[in-house]
């Protein structure tokens, strides 16, 4: 089974070369859809449109999407947009919309749009596939800077192909080092903000991974070089693999912290599992020692 795609024209094929099922999607539109009579109910038409809806964003966690549809003949089409969301919208067509999950990154994400100005610097201490020092490098726009850091080459290379692809490798680079080291390449009270995101790299062997050794010292040193006023953002995991040795460690430090330098927010999300990430912020204040 193989669907082939042109110009938004989806056809499915079983065994031969003559299509069992055709989809046209156009801007989100599910214009028209068909799977041939000898072949319904058997799970061709679910396996095409979930196909479309992947292919398309649909089932994207980070951002949103919208398709439409057109209202559906008889009960079997109703039932089959209803299995992958589509309902009854204005004006007689069905819609699913999908709005992103508000994952412990996004939640970052949206503390550090806040916080983050056109030419503000930056550091990325972990920066495994580079998407966080991306949103930075935005973020800070062309009079910026983000310097972002791993430990694993093919992290490092794999951001600066990012960046690249996206043209702002004249606003962020990343560089092998390991993010305990950061404060020799960071000086004091010279970043408006810092970011981890601890764990594996994304695609990687999870059995490499940050440690409560090397992140603690790595969360002082980022706390040491933020400016007054700065924000330091640091997500926590912890799981059957990695332990919650360093969750605990990191958790422990922030803790000690003191009030008239810093505050520290940890933002755990009550209906989800105790593994699950856990977003933590520290505000660096604009009295405190630098």
């Amino acid at each position: 089974m193989r669907i082939e795609e042109t110009q938004g024209i989806y056809l499915l094929y079983k065994d031969r070369d003559v299509p069992i099922g055709k989809a046209l999607l156009c801007e989100g539109c599910l214009q028209e859809f068909w799977v041939d009579a000898a072949w319904r109910r058997r799970g061709y038409g679910s396996y095409l449109l979930r196909e479309i809806l992947r292919r398309g964003g649909g089932f994207d966690p980070h951002r949103p999407s919208l398709f439409t549809a057109p209202a559906p003949k008889d009960e079997a089409g109703a039932a089959l947009l209803g299995k992958f969301g589509f309902g009854p919208g204005p004006g007689g067509v069905w819609l699913r919309r999908r709005a992103p999950d508000l994952s412990a990154v996004e939640l970052c994400h949206r503390f550090l749009a806040g916080a983050v100005r056109p030419g503000a610097r930056c550091l990325d201490a972990t920066c495994g596939n580079g998407h966080d020092t991306l949103f930075l490098c935005r973020l800070a726009g062309p009079d910026g800077r983000v310097l972002a850091l791993d430990i694993q080459p093919a992290a490092v290379n794999a951001t600066n192909r990012l960046l690249a692809q996206n043209g702002l490798q004249n606003t962020g680079r990343a560089v092998v080092c390991d993010h305990r080291d950061l404060g020799t390449l960071a000086a004091p009270g010279t970043l408006d903000a810092a970011v981890f995101n601890f764990g594996w790299l994304p695609g990687a062997a999870h059995e490499v991974h940050s440690t409560a050794e090397g992140s603690v010292p790595a969360l002082a040193a980022a706390l040491d070089a933020l400016k007054p006023g700065g924000l330091l953002a640091a997500v926590l995991y912890s799981g059957k693999v990695i332990g919650d040795g360093e969750k605990r460690a990191a958790l422990d430090f922030f803790r000690t912290l003191p009030l008239t330098q810093y505050t520290v927010l940890v933002c755990e999300f009550a209906n989800w599992a105790p593994t699950a990430p856990l977003p933590c912020f520290v505000f660096k204040k604009a009295g405190g020692a630098c």
